[in-house]
């Protein structure tokens, strides 16, 4: 087992995954100076800084993609993607459709996202949903350093662009990585389990997965038991292992931290209630920011973020809810 922050995990990946394959190359602003090992280790043809432009950054890796190589681009922050669009959306996103499948676009965006670094709105605004919402991509947002070190390998070895986020205030938290992990890859489209539960199921990613796995806890001291999902792959989503688990559960809360609407929690709860709504014992709940700007003061920043006291009085009122209907009922 070794200990490491989730930046040291995703960036021991990239460096494996450079030496195992000679198309895996790295562009960005100031990547070159912030990484020397790496062009040490790889040389500067395949660790390259880049213009203060992301749209050259992104269409420049559409091309590096299109004629074999396997480019993985820091955009530095997830609002600095707005400058990128088009090349990521409609070239790297549509191409391969578009040409009948005679072009892959093995790309992966790296960008840094979340609310917490006090860095304001034009650097912390969540932006997961736009590219959820985009054909032909991939998203991903880890929260754990084992999910960002296997998921960055799957990404890179994926034939299809991935967008892959990094949640600013996960960056630099420790964590481990058990042999097994070092050992696979953590599969794109595939939930984690992160806390089995029997009463309600809290469905979330990123830096609120760990936020609902707090409010698991202390839910279980008044023995309320919340099985925690951590999505960790937003496209593709496995519904699956969310509607297994509120089909047991029979009561879902979504918590995450990006804007409520058009939101990957409103597409979970939606697919809930038009797919096990049966089971479902009270309705589905959803908590998310406001639909502001992030702020940049600290404490405006938490009251901006769900909280686990928010969750455990959420999931508290589903169970009274679904007390007095059993009550009103029998």
């Amino acid at each position: 087992m070794t200990t490491m922050t989730a930046h040291e995990a995703l960036y021991r990946a990239l460096s494996e995954e450079m030496q195992r394959d000679a198309r895996v190359m790295l562009m960005g602003e100031g990547v070159a100076t912030l990484h020397r090992d790496l062009v040490e280790a790889f040389g500067a043809e395949r660790v390259r800084n880049t213009p203060l432009s992301e749209a050259i950054v992104a269409g420049c890796a559409v091309g590096a993609a299109a004629s074999g190589l396997r480019p993985v681009v820091d955009m530095l922050y997830a609002p600095f993607l707005t400058y990128a669009m088009d090349a990521i959306v409609n070239s790297a996103g549509k191409l391969r459709y578009m040409s009948g499948g005679q072009f892959a676009f093995p790309m992966v965006v790296l960008a840094n996202t979340g609310a917490g670094w006090g860095v304001g709105a034009q650097h912390s605004h969540n932006l997961e949903a736009w590219f959820v919402h985009s054909p032909g991509l991939k998203v991903v947002m880890p929260s754990t350093p084992a999910d960002f070190y296997g998921l960055l390998k799957s990404a890179i070895r994926d034939d299809n662009p991935v967008v892959f986020l990094n949640d600013m205030t996960l960056l630099h938290q420790p964590g481990d990585l058990t042999d097994e992990a070092e050992a696979g890859l953590v599969p794109i489209g595939r939930a984690a389990v992160r806390r089995p539960g029997s009463d309600v199921t809290l469905v979330s990613y990123a830096k609120t997965a760990h936020t609902c796995l707090v409010a698991a806890h202390t839910l279980a001291q008044q023995g309320i038991e919340a099985e925690v999902l951590d999505l960790r792959s937003l496209k593709p989503l496995d519904m699956g292992t969310v509607l297994a688990s509120v089909r047991r559960t029979g009561r879902l809360v979504v918590v995450h931290e990006a804007g409520p609407l058009c939101s990957v929690g409103a597409e979970v709860a939606a697919q809930v209630a038009e797919r096990v709504f049966d089971a479902l014992k009270a309705p589905v709940r959803r908590l998310s920011s406001p639909d502001v700007p992030t702020p940049a003061s600290h404490p405006l920043e938490q009251a901006f973020v769900p909280q686990a006291a928010q969750i455990m009085q959420t999931v508290q009122e589903l169970l009274g809810v679904s007390a007095e209907a059993q009550l009103s009922t029998s």
